[in-house]
């Protein structure tokens, strides 16, 4: 096999670990109700580690040193984007299942149910709002403050929604790392909402809650008018994110067309027989070149997936 064979089936095995999911943790938010920070650990193979070598070693060939460099950027700004995109779906998901439960809770109030009693029903909810509310339901069966139950979630989720975040970057300035676990020992997150960058959205929600049941127990306001509020806050803010992400289906279109043309240029030039590929991998200025062509193209993906995220509400 020559070298352009070579690189192209390393190109293959990246592309199929890229795809590869994560392996499935005992619950999406399993640590919840434990203590903050602690997060349940599972098996994971070192995908991060096993792409960027593939990236080096398949540019290397095909690409000559600076291929070597091109290769793991390229790797590590698809993988941002497939993350960003994970975490977005996630987060909608679990903000929807939030707002189906305080739908059903409010719904529960206004027949004249006790707010313990509706919130006993958190068991028949999705996976999310259960451990999200899981707590409250518990606070409410033994006699204890809500409000502060689910404050207690929410602080929680923040602290380790920011571990979550500060892994990510480790992971981004070393892509094995993320995947070796937080022990460093091969181990990694399971499937939680934190490990997918849920737990920073969910906090504001859950203050809002908590804000709510305080403002019923101190002053005898309607606990199902207030959850009715936050309700319609939710939803308000999935519906105009679900909107917008539409609206930049033709912007995310665009800037993917814009993303590839350098390739299709250059294979075009191979079909015309001009050997761009030799240009970029012969000499210091092809070298030169294909470094600032790699480097400004994952400037420009990264720019334009921070403006076009920048635009959904949250």
């Amino acid at each position: 096999m020559n070298a352009t064979g070579t690189a192209l089936a390393l190109a293959a095995l990246a592309a199929s670990l890229l795809v590869l999911p994560r392996a499935p943790g005992p619950g999406r938010l399993a640590g919840l109700a434990g203590p903050a920070g602690t997060t349940p650990v599972t098996r994971r193979l070192p995908v991060g580690a096993a792409l960027v070598a593939a990236g080096g070693v398949g540019g290397f060939l095909l690409l000559g040193p600076a291929g070597a460099l091109c290769g793991p950027a390229a790797v590590a700004v698809v993988r941002r984007r497939r993350d960003r995109a994970r975490v977005e779906r996630v987060r909608a998901a679990a903000a929807a299942e939030l707002a189906d439960a305080l739908s059903r809770i409010t719904d529960e109030l206004r027949t004249g149910a006790h707010p313990a009693a509706a919130l006993a029903g958190v068991a028949h909810d999705g996976p999310m709002a259960r451990e999200l509310l899981g707590p409250a339901e518990a606070a409410a069966r033994l006699g204890e403050p809500v409000p502060a139950a689910l404050r207690r979630v929410a602080e929680g989720r923040v602290a380790e929604g920011r571990v979550a975040e500060g892994r990510a970057a480790e992971g981004r300035a070393d892509p094995g790392r993320a995947d070796r676990g937080p022990n460093g020992d091969g181990s990694a997150m399971g499937e939680t909402v934190t490990d997918r960058g849920t737990g920073t959205a969910a906090a504001p929600d859950l203050e809002r809650v908590a804000a709510a049941w305080e403002l019923a127990d101190r002053h005898g306001a309607p606990l199902a008018d207030l959850l009715a509020g936050t309700l319609d806050d939710i939803r308000w803010r999935l519906a105009h994110g679900s909107r917008v992400r539409a609206q930049l289906a033709g912007p995310r279109a665009t800037a993917a067309v814009l993303t590839t043309l350098p390739l299709f240029g250059v294979g075009l030039g191979q079909l015309m027989g001009t050997d761009p590929l030799g240009v970029l991998r012969d000499g210091l200025l092809g070298q030169g070149l294909l470094v600032v062509g790699c480097g400004l193209t994952a400037a420009g993906v990264l720019w334009s997936e921070r403006i076009l995220h920048a635009a959904v509400a949250r």
